[in-house]
């Protein structure tokens, strides 16, 4: 259902969220820890700052950290600078005009259970996860 990204963004994420308040991990070193290509999560922690997900600070104390709260932040925050939530309800029998108002035969059926992991993906919060999960203390 994620994309390989999508993961690698989460789990990232969650890394950063098990870290002091304030505090600033290298893409090096989270890599090394979630087992991570280091230059492919050093892009994808780039993007998520630019996204407004992470912060980013250069030098000696620098690295990436979570630009706010852990329970501000939404698993859909996290994947959408990737894959887009809702393209990903996208006709299942690939269907550009498929839409509420031209739907193909299997559009109502897709959408009422894509929906509801879309609510998923918006409603918990990485410290919802963060209970649950050791990734990087």
């Amino acid at each position: 259902m994620l994309s390989k990204t999508d993961q690698y963004a989460l789990r990232a994420v969650l890394c950063l969220a098990q870290q002091p308040e304030g505090s600033r991990l290298g893409a090096a070193y989270v890599a090394g820890r979630l087992g991570i290509p280091a230059n492919y999560l050093s892009k994808i922690l780039h993007s998520l700052a630019r996204a407004g997900v992470l912060v980013s600070e250069r030098g000696p104390r620098g690295g990436f950290g979570l630009a706010r709260p852990a329970e501000e932040l939404s698993l859909a925050e996290v994947i959408e600078p990737f894959d887009s939530l809702v393209q990903r309800r996208s006709c299942l029998l690939g269907r550009e005009e498929c839409s509420d108002e031209s739907p193909c035969g299997l559009h109502s059926r897709w959408k009422s259970a894509s929906d509801p992991v879309i609510e998923f993906f918006k409603r918990t919060a990485i410290a919802d996860l963060i209970k649950e999960v050791d990734l990087c203390e």
